[in-house]
This record gives C-alpha cells, structure tokens and sequence, in this order.
C-alpha cells in the first residue's frame, strides 16, 4: 500500500513539475506586426493597484505563451503558459508602484508547431491615479423574458477574488437596481422584484429595512436609485414598462416606458418629494441623479406618444435639469435643457456627473432609453463648465456601450460593453484626466481570461464602483425579504 501511495505522489510531482517546466524561447522569427492577444491591452492605461493584465493570444492554434514585463529601471516580470500568461500578483503589485506615472514595455512570444515567434513589443502605462477597492455588479443570463438564477456580486479589483452578496436562489425572484452613495455601502438601495418584491434601504451602516415604494399618488415603484452626497435623499424614477421585439431583428428587443415621473426619498422623514414639473404626462422623465454638489437633479425627459401611436423610434430624450435645495427638499420652478438630443435625432440616457463636478457622461443613442440593445450607442463627455461634450472615441468601439459610473476620485470610469461578441456585456475601464482627455479602454482582467469569459454565459450588468468591502449580510437580507411584513413610503403634503 505505502508503495501505490508513493508511486501515486512521485507521478503527481512529475505532472505539477512538467505543467510548470518554463520553455526557453529560442531561435524565435522576429515578426513586425503587434501580438493579437485577448484581452486587447495594448497600449492601455491602468491603476496602480489594478489585478495583473493576464492574457492569451487570440490564435488558439498557440502551443504556449511567453510575456516579459520591463520598465526603463531594469526590473522586469515574466510568465509563460499554455493557454495563458498568469503574473504573480505580489510581483506585478510592485512593479507598478515603482512605475507609477511612467509606462512599462511587455513582449510577447508564441509557440506553434513551426517554433517560436516573437512580437513587437507594445507599451502599457501605469497611471498615478488609483482606482477604487472594487466594482459591485447584477450577473444575469442576456435573455428577454426568462430568468433563472441571478445575484449582486462584488469584484476586488486589486485581485480576482469575487463573492456575491445576494443571489436569488435565497429567495423568488428577481433581484436589481443596486446604488450607493459615491461608492459607500453604508448608504445603499437594492430592488427586489417579483412575489417578494420590495426595496431594501440601508443608510449610515444601520440595519437594512424592506419598503414597499408604490403609494396611490404615484405611478408606481420607485426604481433607478441614486443617492445624495448627503446620504439624507435617494432620487428615483417611476416607470410603466414593455418590451417588445423588432421584426427585422429577432436578437433584438426594445424596452420602452408608456409613462414614468420622478420623486426624491427624505430618508429622514420617510417622506417621497414630489414635484408638478416632474410628475407630467406630456413628457418621460427617467434615470435622476444629483449633481456633485447636491443642489440639482440631472435627468432624461423625452415628449410623450400619442396613446394611438406606435413609432417608438421617434422617442427622443433630452439632459435636463431642475434645481434641488437639500435644507428644504423643495424643487426649483423650472426646468432646463442641457442638451437637445432631439433637435439631433438622437436621444440621450445614462446621465452620470463626476464626483468632482467637473464632467458628466451620458450615453448617446439613436432613439429610446433603454441603450443596451442599441449597437450604436456610444458615450459622450460634457464639460460642464463649458457647456461642450464630445464622443468619448478611447472609451467607445463599433459595438454597444451604455451603462457607466465614476470612481469616487472622478479619474477612472467603469463601462458596459457589448464589443467583445456583440452579445454578452462586459465590464471595461478607462481613464480620464482633468482636461476630459479619454484614454482607450480595457477589459476587467481575470486569471485565465479566455476559459472565464468563455464558460460564463452571464452578462455584466450596472456595474458601480465601491470603496471597500460591502459587508452584506445575504442571511439578513433573505430574511427580510421572505418575509411579508413591508414598510411604506408616505408623501409629503
């Protein structure tokens, strides 16, 4: 028996010694043309506390994969694999912090049944900017009408560990729509839809609460959360919803409002605000946030149909605005167009301000407000302190990109991309300096991206940055919301 055993073991270490044997890269043809590798990282820029870039050559006719890392100090970093290279973290941590403001140079080489090749070396450049602790994101299959397992999970983006927060298979139902305030889980909302719908609500660390959000002066549920700096209102917009598929394109669907309206939530008061220039049926209001002061709500507001009317591809939204006095929770009286859309036969959804009041990023599309089946949406910057806004071309591709949000320090955007395959959204990053400058964006890196991003059939959905860790407690929160009991918004007189 001892001898099976020590068979069995010598013949693992052989294995484990052999999957690890490093093969010299010799007598390699020189080729002039830059590797294609997947993820595309060439010529990025990144954090300095970003996970390591691994990659695999886009060829899976590769036998094996070499990449050098080096910096103009001499230190370098070096991997090789079969399918892919895989860094060590703690190495590759340490050599961008001593490149941090400056670029490093990777080469890469390939081996195939006619030997090794060897790429121009391309540059990657480590940005000073950090980037927050992580993202948090709703994983869910791309389908139209049929769900099955979904959940809110949290990404450190300094490493690959992932760890959901919610998932429901603790519960019937869907689960949506999660927020924070400016990447602080102490704040937070998450929707429940379905037989156990509610929205959880927690504010400065406090036990989460479930709250029923329809009242019998508004429309409906509140959905599409965001919070004021104060931590005191979450905006939010109420919405009638339907879908339906268009002719020419079966893989295509269009998510449509008949009607929606706008309320802020006093967390305080357990009061919904409500204003008449934001609660009319001649007009769409959707997706409200506050400025980065505090003192105005952005939001998309498109004309109405007629009731008779069909052509959906004639809804046009513009980015407005309408004043907001936190010490009151009055509104102003009147509301602004910041961007006529319609006037370009173009509509607008997504609004996102900087952090910092600088910016915001909205998402430009042809017609409607539901982006993410448009394959010409792309996003735009405004300046807004001048008035002007441009493509934002390092971040855009040829495919789909639509929902966004900033890192808290206003430098780092996080975007969803449907550039990969067309089908699945993927999380992407890029930087954007003080002058609005856009640099090209890259993929969210995993271990072995080709057998991750290929095996998960899910796609990346509202992604947002968080600042540490969320600290929710699922058990908690499938408590709450299995059970029936539901809090209910008032309004204020």
């Amino acid at each position: 028996m001892k001898k099976i055993l020590y068979i069995l073991l010598t013949t693992l270490l052989l294995i484990s010694f052999v999957a690890c044997t490093t093969e010299t890269v010799s007598d390699a043809r020189q080729e002039k043309a830059l590797p294609r590798i997947y993820p595309d990282y060439l010529g990025v820029t990144i954090p300095v506390n970003i996970a390591p870039l691994n990659f695999c050559m886009t060829d899976e006719a590769v036998l094996r994969i070499d990449a050098v890392i080096a910096d103009r100090h001499g230190h370098s970093l070096h991997s090789q694999g079969e399918e892919s290279v895989d860094f060590d973290i703690d190495d590759w941590h340490q050599l961008l912090s001593q490149n941090r403001g400056d670029s490093l140079t990777i080469t890469v080489s390939a081996k195939y049944d006619d030997g090794w090749h060897t790429y121009r070396s391309f540059p990657v450049y480590v940005s000073p900017d950090s980037i927050d602790y992580g993202i948090c994101y709703r994983l869910i299959a791309p389908g139209h009408e049929v769900w099955s397992k979904m959940g809110i999970y949290e990404r450190d983006l300094s490493t690959f560990d992932e760890r959901p927060l919610i998932e429901n298979t603790q519960f019937e139902g869907c689960v949506n729509c999660h927020s924070f305030n400016r990447g602080n889980s102490a704040d937070m909302s998450l929707h429940i839809r379905g037989k156990h719908g509610a929205t959880l609500l927690r504010h400065n660390n406090g036990p989460f609460a479930a709250y029923n959000t329809k009242t019998d002066q508004t429309l409906g549920f509140c959905v599409y959360p965001y919070w004021h700096p104060s931590g005191r209102y979450v905006a939010y917009s109420t919405n009638a919803t339907s879908q339906l598929f268009h002719s020419a394109d079966h893989n295509r669907i269009e998510v449509f409002d008949t009607a929606s309206d706008l309320q802020v939530y006093d967390v305080d008061k357990n009061e919904l605000l409500i204003s008449p220039l934001l609660k009319q049926d001649a007009f769409y209001e959707t997706y409200p946030v506050f400025s980065a002061d505090g003192r105005s709500i952005y939001f998309c507001s498109a004309r109405a149909l007629p009731e008779d009317s069909h052509q959906l591809d004639s809804i046009r939204y513009n980015l407005c605005r309408i004043d907001f006095d936190p010490a009151t929770g009055n509104f102003g009286n009147r509301i602004d167009t910041i961007i006529n859309a319609e006037a370009q036969r173009k509509s607008i959804s997504f609004p996102r301000p900087s952090y910092d009041g600088r910016f915001l990023c909205y998402t430009l599309s042809d017609y409607g407000q539901f982006s993410i089946w448009h394959h010409e949406a792309d996003l735009y910057l405004l300046d807004l302190s001048t008035g002007q806004s441009h493509p934002m071309t390092g971040a855009n591709s040829k495919d789909t990109e639509s929902f966004h949000n900033w890192s808290t320090n206003s430098r780092w955007l996080v975007l969803s991309s449907r550039r990969d395959d067309g089908l699945y959204t993927r999380p992407y990053f890029c930087h954007v300096d003080a002058n609005g400058i856009v640099t090209k964006a890259f993929m969210l890196p995993q271990r072995d991206p080709r057998r991750f991003y290929r095996d998960r059939f899910l796609s990346f959905n509202v992604p947002d940055f968080i600042i540490g860790p969320t600290r929710f407690d699922s058990h908690h929160a499938s408590r709450i919301i299995n059970d029936q009991s539901r809090k209910d918004f008032s309004v204020r007189p």
